[in-house]
């Protein structure tokens, strides 16, 4: 986490002063912005390894700054800082490219601990093998192993695990991953999702793949 530039963008005083003095302890690079459209400028211009997002803001939401973040290109990992639990709210934002979320009021240990997981694994999308307790998953392949001996998995069931094991630790609702795995042409619902998810467990064990209640799944592959 030392060294990694970080941008908050917080309407609230005391918790951005106190999110900001966190981050730098930890040898963060830390830019603030109180509204969303100095915080959408500072996104684009100064392009941070992570930045950490409440939703409410002035001028400019952390939907738009989402959307549009994304729509120039940019992956760094978006974590959303957001007082409303509901689900529509959290999935609007998973769809428009954040990352994750954490409601308030929240533990900042658990927040430092998320935002570290991300920097670790921001580049692990790129690799072509990866690799989560004793299994193994060769994309160009096509292929998982498990201590060396090939695990069969479905055309689906790969799709799937690829779509998950390539964004670990992200929060993802099941229409982006109906979209990345089934595709928008295909008419089916979240069930086929949740369906595919009970086969895949019951190859590679259900550690690996999280629920999100109400909704989606989180790939947490450990160590």
């Amino acid at each position: 986490m030392k060294g990694a530039r970080i941008l908050i963008v917080e309407d609230e005083p005391a918790l951005l002063r106190g999110l900001k003095d966190t981050f730098a302890s930890k040898g963060c690079i830390v830019t603030t912005a109180a509204d969303g459209e100095s915080g959408l400028r500072l996104a684009l211009e100064a392009e941070p390894d992570l930045i950490l997002l409440d939703i409410m803001l002035p001028k400019v939401n952390g939907y738009e700054i989402c959307r549009a973040v994304r729509e120039h290109g940019l992956e760094m990992p978006i974590i959303m800082l957001t007082a409303k639990g509901q689900e529509e709210d959290i999935v609007l934002g998973l769809n428009l490219g954040a990352d994750d979320y954490v409601t308030k009021p929240f533990k900042i240990g658990e927040l430092v601990a998320r935002s570290n997981a991300f920097l670790r694994r921001r580049n692990a999308h790129a690799a072509d093998i990866i690799g989560f307790g004793s299994y193994t998953l060769d994309r160009a392949a096509h292929k998982l192993f498990h201590d060396g001996e090939e695990v069969k998995l479905t055309a689906k069931e790969f799709r799937l695990l690829e779509h998950l094991a390539t964004r670990p630790g992200r929060a993802l609702a099941r229409n982006d991953i109906l979209n990345a795995v089934w595709g928008n042409s295909v008419v089916v619902t979240g069930r086929s999702v949740d369906r595919c998810v009970t086969t895949l467990r019951s190859k590679i064990g259900p550690a690996y793949i999280q629920t999100i209640r109400d909704i989606g799944y989180r790939f947490e592959p450990g160590e």
